[in-house]
């Protein structure tokens, strides 16, 4: 109740300020006072937004919220700021760094004038940007109960029009955000908050601390259909932590970055064998997605430590089978381990490369060129296909590339190499690998160490024979 006659008692003063400024005496001939119509000039005339004004002026913003121009500011109250120095066990507003103040200050600004009734549930950027880069920081606005910002503060008074923009007053200060900020201001995104508090490994205070992430945010549909029936509390907070890890990479890689790329490969924070951290392959020629599974649905939601992209599938730990078929590059590749397992294979293809717990294995895994090389190099007339070939032969072939244990590029020998199907030789210098035919493959160096959870992939330009 007291907080409403407060919030009662600062309309009255919107009100009066601008009565004060625009009514003169009728007696007196004196011309009228000038009425205050920017931004700095209404929150000046308001004694409950007097804290907001001397935070302007120490930050040089007044003279800006002053000038020509739209801008949303969401002010917070004395009450807001008094709350807030406290909170953070800061004695006054001088003892706050000025640049970081600023910052603090521009979070609180929005380009465009956004009356209450256009805000809608979603994100807007502040003028406020992240350290060490020009990306502005992301607000969520919640519109399901009134009008709140980034889960913390609540538009008490809304649309107070100015010259230069408009003006929304909050009941608190909006703190600077990190990931976990804006994983817990989204309601869709509670899920994720839950696995991150039961994960071991203390995923809130990692993500809530200094560094920079990109963090792949599964929501809540996206868990609810990876659990399939069970309780989060089922899955081993060990294995949960590894499987968050798998959704976040340890540098800000925005949507531009990926469309600009188009598709390859990453490293996420999850490891694997010999606790290398595992790969992560996205495409962006039709939207963006992950591992072949996970689809970008609201992308570049920046924090000061990162930047978020919301995806509606959680991304499980990658086998040798989730590379090999998420990369249309490698389509012959999964064709050739099809077609082996319709004989009498050495190995279980697809069910090998597809078990977490198998391996781990190195595979050299041929492009679809270096397949389409071989069917010429076998008929030269191009007549034969893939599918004309023997599952006896195929299977040889593939034995040949496939050797046991986790081999990543920087320990592969100069030397023989003991595959499943008998030795080839490797060049780690010229990054090559020799068949008994003297038939030289060159490892591809840009997609090397493709990290899974059963084994790590090397691609490789020319099929390996065994000898004829």
């Amino acid at each position: 109740m007291k907080k409403f006659k407060n919030l009662t008692k600062m309309t009255a003063m919107l009100a009066i300020a601008f009565l004060a400024f625009s009514c003169s005496d009728d007696d007196d001939n004196s011309p009228a006072a000038t009425l205050p119509e920017t931004i700095t000039e209404l929150a000046v005339a308001t004694p409950e937004l007097s804290i907001l004004v001397d935070a302007l002026t120490i930050a040089n913003l007044a003279e800006t919220l002053d000038q020509p121009g739209s801008y949303t500011v969401f002010a917070p109250t004395n009450a807001a700021f008094t709350a807030f120095l406290a909170q953070n066990n800061i004695p006054s507003l001088n003892d706050v760094p000025v640049d970081v103040l600023t910052q603090i200050l521009l979070n609180h600004v929005v380009v465009g004038e956004n009356a209450s009734t256009s805000l809608s549930t979603g994100y807007v950027s502040t003028l406020a940007t992240q350290p060490n880069s020009d990306l502005n920081l992301s607000m969520f606005i919640d519109t399901t109960n009134g009008v709140t910002l980034n889960g913390v503060s609540n538009v008490a008074i809304a649309d107070i029009d100015a010259t230069n923009g408009i003006i929304h007053v909050v009941d608190a200060v909006i703190g600077l955000p990190t990931v976990v900020t804006q994983a817990l201001a989204n309601p869709a995104f509670s899920s994720l908050v839950a696995a991150l508090s039961a994960a071991d490994g203390d995923l809130v205070s990692v993500l809530s601390g200094a560094g920079t992430f990109t963090v792949l945010a599964p929501d809540n549909a996206a868990f609810t259909t990876f659990l399939n029936g069970a309780a989060l509390g089922d899955v081993p907070t060990d294995a949960l932590a590894n499987i968050l890890l798998n959704h976040v990479l340890g540098s800000v890689v925005t949507s531009t970055d990926l469309v600009g790329l188009g598709s390859g490969y990453t490293n996420t924070l999850a490891t694997g064998p010999s606790m290398e951290n595992l790969s992560l392959y996205f495409n962006a020629t039709e939207g963006v997605s992950f591992n072949g599974i996970s689809s970008v649905t609201a992308a570049d939601v920046v924090t000061t430590n990162g930047i978020i992209h919301a995806v509606d599938t959680v991304i499980g730990l990658p086998t040798i089978a989730t590379f090999a078929t998420s990369n249309p590059a490698l389509g012959n590749l999964v064709s050739a381990l099809q077609l082996a397992d319709t004989g009498s294979p050495t190995v279980d293809y697809i069910a090998t490369v597809s078990d977490a717990t198998a391996g781990p294995f190195t595979v050299f895994a041929p492009t679809n060129d270096a397949f389409a090389a071989l069917l010429l190099e076998l008929d030269p007339s191009g007549n034969t296909t893939l599918s004309d070939l023997n599952p006896a032969t195929v299977d040889a072939v593939l034995l040949k590339h496939i050797v046991s244990g986790n081999i990543q590029s920087s320990g592969l020998p100069n030397g023989p190499v003991a595959t499943l199907g008998g030795n080839i030789t490797a060049d780690n210098t010229a990054f090559t690998l020799t068949d008994p035919n003297n038939r030289v493959s060159n490892i591809i160096t840009s997609l090397v160490d493709i990290q899974a959870i059963n084994g790590v992939v090397h691609v490789i330009d020319k099929v390996i024979l065994p000898a004829q």
